[in-house]
């Protein structure tokens, strides 16, 4: 029997601060709901985004006290919608914060946590610099939950770069793989859709990549393009420019399916790694 989702991206423009970044999702939200969304995916630091000299210094709050979290959760209760927040900037133990995403049922609880492991510390060119460590504290562990049309696995942005943490979330179960991003323009144009294509054909998922659009108050801009691919590989929708319900009605069971096809996910080996070349001498 098909297992129907209708899913939705929130395709948000970055924010300076808590208001305007809370407006910005609940007017996006507000639309999918109405489209008949049922599982709503926002991007990362969706709860207010901004850069200074290349570094990315979010507005913050504790966990438990994060206004932009709070207004989405109270959103999902009112709503009855499972939300998966993209990531918000969580005040971390050791002075810097911690970019975390979650997973919200339908009565705005929290069900899943999740901490990029992965910092984006790039040099794109003389004048495009980003150095997220320098005040973001990475997380350590991957994170897949149930849903009551399958299981997700968990990621953001820059992880996107790193296919094991894909298959591994993939081999333990996750049929939807979430990749919440403010990718960024550049990188965004050339990498981002063969990028998040690949992810889901590797690993039969589907592939649910919501990205924030448009300049970054402070420096920078995202590239937008939120996307659902399909098992196959297949882009189901794409959000394109501006802001943007991105949405689609997706079959779990096409998962098992493709996985059937190929299923290389249960034939990995075991190999040596390889030794650097010996340089000849000059």
């Amino acid at each position: 029997m098909p297992r129907p989702l209708h899913i939705a991206c929130l395709q948000t423009r970055p924010m300076p601060d808590f208001d305007s970044a809370i407006t910005e999702a609940l007017g996006l939200a507000e639309r999918a709901v109405a489209e008949g969304a049922e599982l709503l995916c926002l991007p990362e630091y969706c709860g207010a985004l901004v850069s200074r000299d290349g570094v990315i210094v979010p507005p913050s709050a504790p966990e438990a006290d994060h206004p932009a979290l709070a207004a989405l959760r109270d959103f999902a209760a009112s709503k009855q919608v499972w939300m998966q927040v993209g990531s918000v900037a969580v005040d971390g133990p050791d002075g810097r914060i911690v970019n975390r995403g979650f997973l919200l049922d339908a009565g705005g609880g929290i069900r899943a946590r999740y901490d990029k492991i992965h910092m984006f510390d790039i040099q794109l060119s003389e004048t495009e610099v980003y150095r997220e460590s320098t005040f973001v504290s990475p997380g350590s562990a991957a994170v897949i939950e149930e849903t009551p049309w399958g299981s997700v696995g968990h990621t953001i942005c820059y992880d996107l770069r790193f296919p094991q943490l894909y298959r591994d979330l993939a081999r333990a179960g996750a049929e939807i793989l979430t990749v919440p991003a403010a990718f960024t323009a550049k990188t965004g144009a050339a990498h981002w859709h063969v990028l998040n294509r690949a992810r889901a054909i590797e690993n039969g998922a589907f592939v649910v990549a919501a990205c924030a659009f448009g300049p970054c108050p402070g420096g920078g801009a995202a590239y937008g393009h939120s996307l659902i691919v399909d098992p196959w590989g297949k882009v189901l929708a794409d959000g394109g420019e501006g802001p943007a319900v991105v949405g689609a009605v997706i079959d779990l069971d096409e998962v098992a399916a493709a996985r059937a096809r190929i299923p290389s996910l249960a034939h990995d080996r075991s190999y040596r790694q390889p030794r650097p070349p010996a340089r000849a001498a000059e």
